[in-house]
């Protein structure tokens, strides 16, 4: 038997979960990467989309930061080349908490 303070050792969680800004950057990064290819763009943010999708079920991502991202990657998705490069420059779509 331990002495109390020290007789059951802290869990410590499995996963590092990423923060909101970690999540936006991915988006921004794919985005600028592929600036001047926004089709290249587009294929890769349905790939985010679905690795956003796999973290909400597991529980690794807040539903409303699922939300923004979704809302996010839609804007970006139906938009035309030309609104695609207009959107890259909007500050205010990459701030946390953004909504249309």
């Amino acid at each position: 038997m331990g002495w109390l303070p020290f007789s059951k050792k802290p869990k410590v969680p499995d996963v590092i979960l990423k923060d909101t800004r970690s999540w936006l950057n991915e988006l921004r990064e794919v985005c600028e990467k592929h600036h001047d290819m926004p089709e290249a763009a587009r294929i890769r943010i349905r790939e985010l989309k679905m690795n956003w999708s796999d973290a909400a079920s597991k529980g690794e991502m807040d539903q409303v930061l699922f939300q923004g991202l979704e809302l996010r990657s839609n804007k970006l998705l139906r938009s035309d080349d030309a609104e695609f490069i207009t959107l890259l420059d909007d500050i205010e779509l990459w701030k946390p908490g953004w909504r249309p």
